[in-house]
């Protein structure tokens, strides 16, 4: 028997009829707003940062990415609110909003719940609702399946399915339409109008066989990264007790043309995804019985990573017979990557205050894409780089290798380098951080 209300919510789609709801205009809400609105959909963004609201009405961008022009595209295109009260007008509801952690590293899970709660008394038949924000398997279900089935039947005048996002900041916040788009749906007639819906702006759709194992394969997807990146992170601190470059080895590592894929160490990782996802599936592996074990030691290992960095400042103010009230210390780059605003998370921001702690009282950073989006007590910023500002630093420490720098004047002038991303070759001045 036909379900009239999947067709007709399908021949919205297919028309461009429909209206999108998007909640959460971040990094990853945002860039979804203006894909749906270059492909002609009619939007209403939701968001409770009244500031964010503000500027796209005055078609302002607030993320360095993303330009004017297309804030303007979603103005034309729809409207936005942080109040709820306009959920009832939209036919597929997208929720992009934060799932960071609490302070003992377990699941936050409050803006899901805010959410399902702030919107649900303006829910009606033939809606649909998709989760993109990442969490642990079972969370859609959990959080809002749980919170509405008893108002619908879900799968039959109602349609939910969760779509793990995929945004890899400062390379395709305005290309995402380009990379595989993971579907899934809490039963057949979901995962139809869901798959449907997503392929009109996305050239290739890959429809899980449930929601639970889309939403692991994106915390996957991400510890994959997490695993590998504490792995080489502990062999470079391993090489450098041997007095190799670890950026020589993998050089020749990478020659093989199977069974290795290189991953870079640094500082220590940083961003939303990285930093964050592994603890969401250790706390559901610990609930199942199950704790695992690569998840945690990984996490630890991107955590002790700078431990080491400040060892090696301290040893070289030592040899120098610099006191670390007076050793003046100059870190490049704020951002967790390069060439990006980005600050969450941050491994400068992390070793600045644990430098800080330790007594160093004379920490300058300059960061040429991170100006008003970050105040550390005590820093010091440099606006711009020059020999006589390089030469008056004890050490200059490379925590973010910026396209923007000019590499030969930093090496020509600093008095001493440590390099967390192998932009320099380990002699004279350079040590590998």
């Amino acid at each position: 028997m036909k379900n009239l209300l999947l067709e007709k919510k399908i021949n919205l789609i297919e028309t461009k009829r429909c209206c999108i709801g998007i909640i959460g205009l971040g990094y990853v809400g945002l860039p979804l707003s203006i894909l749906f609105a270059k492909n002609n959909f009619k939007l209403i963004g939701f968001d409770i940062d009244k500031k964010k609201i503000s500027e796209i009405k005055k078609n302002n961008s607030y993320i360095d990415r993303i330009s004017n022009k297309d804030i303007s595209l979603i103005n034309k295109n729809g409207n936005f609110y942080s109040k709820f009260s306009h959920i009832a007008k939209c036919d597929v509801i997208i929720i992009c909003v934060p799932t960071p952690l609490k302070n003992d590293d377990s699941p936050d899970l409050s803006y899901i719940k805010t959410t399902i709660n702030s919107i649900k008394n303006f829910l009606k038949k033939g809606q649909v609702i998709i989760l993109e924000s990442t969490s642990y398997p079972g969370t859609t279900k959990d959080e809002i399946y749980q919170k509405i089935k008893n108002k619908f039947e879900i799968g039959e005048n109602f349609f939910l399915g969760f779509s793990s996002e995929r945004i890899d900041p400062g390379k395709n916040e305005n290309s995402i339409q380009n990379i595989p788009k993971v579907v899934s749906g809490y039963s057949k007639n979901c995962l139809k109008i869901i798959s449907n819906f997503y392929s009109k702006s996305f050239n290739e759709i890959v429809e899980s066989k449930s929601i639970e194992i889309a939403e692991f394969s994106k915390l996957l997807e991400n510890i994959y990264r997490s695993v590998n990146i504490g792995f080489i992170n502990e062999m470079k601190i391993l090489a450098d007790k041997m007095n190799i470059d670890i950026f020589d080895v993998i050089s020749l590592a990478n020659t093989k043309p199977y069974g290795f894929r290189r991953f870079y160490p640094g500082p220590g990782i940083g961003g939303h995804c990285i930093p964050v996802d592994p603890s969401y599936l250790y706390w559901k592996s610990v609930r199942v019985g199950l704790p695992a074990k690569f998840i945690n030691l990984s996490a630890k290992i991107n955590v002790l990573v700078l431990d080491f960095l400040i060892k090696k400042i301290l040893k070289n103010l030592k040899s120098k017979k610099i006191t670390l009230a007076k050793s003046k210390i100059l870190i490049l780059g704020l951002s967790y990557k390069k060439d990006l605003d980005d600050i969450r998370e941050s491994a400068s921001v992390r070793l600045i205050n644990k430098l800080l702690k330790k007594g160093l009282k004379k920490i300058s950073a300059h960061d040429p894409f991170v100006k008003d989006k970050i105040s550390i007590k005590k820093v010091k910023r440099v606006n711009s780089l020059n020999s006589k500002v390089l030469k008056s630093f004890d050490i200059v420490l490379l925590m973010t290798d910026h396209d923007l720098f000019d590499y030969d004047l930093i090496k020509k002038n600093s008095n001493l380098i440590i390099d967390c991303r192998g932009r320099f070759e380990v002699k004279g001045n350079v040590q590998r951080g």
